[in-house]
């Protein structure tokens, strides 16, 4: 097993950019543009990349952030694995809301099924999410119709209790609140 610096990953990555996967002699001539390697070299480090890309892909190791870049190669088309983002800076993942439609349904699903049978609600219910999304909004339902005992900050979908709608949707002039921005009211 060679060693590898970093000049000389930015040399392969630069290789594999020059040489597409089309070419004939591919890992030969990655070989011959990266001095000291050899094909087997190449070919096991290619293979050792494409492992640490899926394990940072499924998330079971963090993306690598390198301070240096001293090897400066022709032209635009090298391969980066960073982000334009600080070092510490994580990008949180941001799910879909629920629609009222999605959370009647649930509520429908809690009656029928009851608390904690989450997966039989994802599977026949609410076919849009997952058990662990059924989860994760009847916590956030459950923690919300505690707090309907204390003063309310703002609307939630989670303050819809019944899965029939039952109060008409308010004029629009009565969304106004005394700040001029809008307040979604959802009915219950």
């Amino acid at each position: 097993m060679s060693t590898w610096t970093r000049d000389d990953d930015k040399l392969f990555e630069h290789g594999l950019v020059l040489y597409p996967e089309n070419i004939a002699d591919r890992w030969q001539l990655i070989a011959d543009h990266v001095p000291g390697k050899t094909l087997d070299d190449i070919m096991a480090h290619y293979d050792d990349l494409v492992h640490d890309v899926f394990e940072i892909d499924s998330g079971r190791i963090e993306l690598p952030s390198y301070t240096d870049d001293p090897v400066e190669l022709e032209g635009d088309s090298q391969i980066s694995f960073g982000s334009n983002k600080k070092n510490n800076e994580i990008e949180r993942k941001k799910g879909t809301p629920w629609t009222e439609e999605e959370h009647r349904l649930f509520l429908i699903g809690l009656d029928k099924y009851g608390k904690g049978d989450w997966r039989s609600i994802s599977r026949n219910v609410v076919i849009s999410r997952t058990p662990t999304q059924v989860a994760s909004h009847a916590q956030k339902y459950f923690i919300r119709q505690q707090a309907m005992k204390k003063e309310r900050k703002r609307s939630s979908i989670h303050d819809i209790t019944t899965a029939v709608d039952t109060n008409p949707v308010p004029p629009q002039s009565s969304f106004q609140n005394q700040t001029g921005s809008q307040n979604f009211n959802f009915t219950m």
